[in-house]
């Protein structure tokens, strides 16, 4: 009988290392690994040989350039000068540098007279600011001198201010807290707090001549304040006029909810002043009670009889 052929065996596989020298040793891939080598090896020499943009000139900025919102008539023109001065801002700055917004934008909040920081923008073209300023409403009278404050009752820099400007305000007499801290921070009294409001109110936006100076007001006061602790509910404010008669006013704006309104009480005082000619009668001084919501109650100061207007 025939023999049965014998089938040939399958050849082994071919070893890894063969598979690698097929696979490896190809010119492409030698070319792209000798770059990649070259690279690597070419890298600490590569960054030496390249310019840093931080420091190329057209990404450099001088910060004094920098635009921020017009600031009313009190803000010192020198706010940014002022803040690199101090060293809160630096001179210059790279345009490229992550961080320079947010370093901006904390040393513009640390001045005094910005109230809120709205935007910092940083461009290829400089750096720009939106802020919303504090704006003066009142002068503060105490032993050491003239304290300004915003309506918040926020301590205002009163250097930033000359003498002449002080009398462009309305007065408040009768702080018995100092401070609480430096400017820019809350006076921290209650008493303080609505008196500002009150002065915003007889001076809006600033001007005296609607109702403070056609009423010849001379000051606000708190009299007979004995306690420093005293919430704004339990303070009634007078106003001083010129001829030192007192007008009682009652509480401060936000805090009358049992009186006659802020609009009210200034129409009442409209209509005495169109009436009478002046809160003095003849030349004396009244005591004006416009807290009453059917009646304005007149006394004499130098006479004590009262009578009803």
């Amino acid at each position: 009988m025939p023999r049965a052929a014998k089938s040939n065996p399958k050849p082994p596989p071919a070893p890894p290392s063969g598979w690698i020298r097929k696979t490896l040793f190809q010119p492409r891939v030698l070319i792209a690994l000798a770059i990649v080598g070259a690279a690597i090896l070419l890298t600490p020499y590569v960054r030496q040989w390249l310019p840093i943009l931080d420091e190329l000139p057209e990404y450099r900025f001088e910060v004094a350039r920098m635009k921020v919102s017009t600031p009313n008539r009190w803000v010192p023109r020198g706010l940014v000068e002022q803040l690199i001065k101090d060293e809160r801002l630096p001179e210059e700055v790279s345009l490229l540098d992550e961080g320079v917004a947010e370093r901006v934008a904390a040393a513009l909040i640390e001045s005094p007279w910005v109230k809120r920081l709205n935007s910092v923008c940083v461009t290829q073209g400089g750096i720009e600011a939106d802020l919303e300023y504090r704006l003066p409403v009142l002068m503060i009278e105490t032993r050491s001198g003239l304290y300004p404050v915003d309506r918040d009752a926020t301590l205002l820099p009163p250097m930033d201010f000359e003498m002449a400007d002080l009398r462009r305000f309305p007065l408040f007499r009768g702080a018995i807290l100092p401070p609480a801290g430096p400017a820019g921070t809350d006076w921290g009294d209650a008493v303080v707090i609505g008196a500002a409001r009150l002065a915003e109110a007889l001076a809006p936006d600033g001007d005296l001549s609607l109702y403070w100076d056609r009423f010849q007001l001379e000051a606000i006061e708190v009299p007979l304040r004995t306690s420093a602790e005293i919430t704004l509910e339990e303070v009634s404010y007078e106003l001083v006029t010129r001829g030192q008669s007192r007008i009682i006013w009652g509480r401060a704006p936000g805090a009358d909810d049992l009186e006659p309104t802020v609009a009210q009480k200034i129409g009442r005082l409209e209509n005495y002043l169109s009436s009478h000619g002046g809160f003095e009668t003849q030349g004396s001084p009244n005591r004006i009670d416009i807290r009453q919501f059917d009646t304005i109650e007149v006394s004499s100061l130098n006479q004590p009889p009262t009578s009803r207007r």
